[in-house]
């Protein structure tokens, strides 16, 4: 290699909601140098925009490409965002960190992290970034380390690549041991325009946050803890 050429720069799936922990995760995987392929998916949910969110921030940070995946888990439902179920509001902090709130989606981690771990085997990808968050965030159980790690565990004996002699699969995750506020100083030190990105769990049909779900609430926590004036547009309280 002559001291004119580059090395190729390594490829990463990135999970992305067009939320704000996604898009930092994603923010990251550039900044590592990374190769960067946004994976979304039209699953049912009715926070559709999310999507248009997700474009975006695919656009914004110079994703090789965006893959948007449709499947429809309105069909087996048994969440508030696929299926006929009252989105919570106004709810404490401590009661969002209580228990599993009805916005868990069945089992959708493991479902998104199969579907990446796919795209990555075919790109020759060995890194899939997801925004998972352990510490200011709703009681999912598909966002603790130790599922993380067996996921990945399990991603290394389920792969043809993994399996001979290719490179193993590492699932990157770095908010996990993050407050939202760490998270925002974060995205803000890397150039993230937040403004740009959509959290709510039951947004109105212009798009606009509710200001009440658990996922706003959260949100507006962590810009206040991070001392970062809120770009969110909230609906007016009713």
């Amino acid at each position: 290699m002559t001291h004119k050429e580059k090395s190729p720069r390594e490829k990463a799936v990135v999970l992305s909601s067009g939320g704000l922990d996604s898009t930092t995760a994603m923010a990251i995987a550039k900044e590592e140098g990374c190769e960067v392929y946004s994976l979304s998916f039209r699953y049912g949910q009715r926070h559709v925009v999310e999507l248009e969110a997700a474009e975006a921030v695919a656009k914004a940070l110079g994703a090789k490409q965006h893959l948007i995946l449709e499947m429809d888990l309105s069909k087996i439902g048994g969440s508030a965002l696929t299926d006929d179920i009252k989105v919570p509001k106004s709810r404490s902090h401590g009661e969002i960190e209580k228990e599993i709130p009805v916005t868990y989606v069945p089992a959708r981690n493991t479902i998104f992290l199969a579907y990446a771990l796919a795209w990555a085997e075919v790109l020759g990808a060995s890194d899939i970034f997801i925004g998972v968050n352990a510490v200011d965030y709703s009681g999912y159980p598909d966002c603790r380390p130790e599922y993380i790690k067996a996921f990945e565990h399990m991603a290394n004996l389920a792969t043809r690549a993994s399996t001979q002699g290719g490179p193993s699969t590492r699932i990157r995750t770095p908010l996990i041991h993050m407050t939202k506020g760490e998270i925002i100083k974060r995205g803000m030190a890397l150039g993230i325009d937040y403004a740009i990105t959509r959290s709510c769990y039951d947004p109105s049909p212009a798009g606009m946050a509710c200001g009440q779900c658990d996922s706003c609430l959260l949100r507006k926590k962590g810009f206040k803890d991070a001392g970062v004036p809120d770009p969110t547009i909230y609906m007016a309280k009713k």
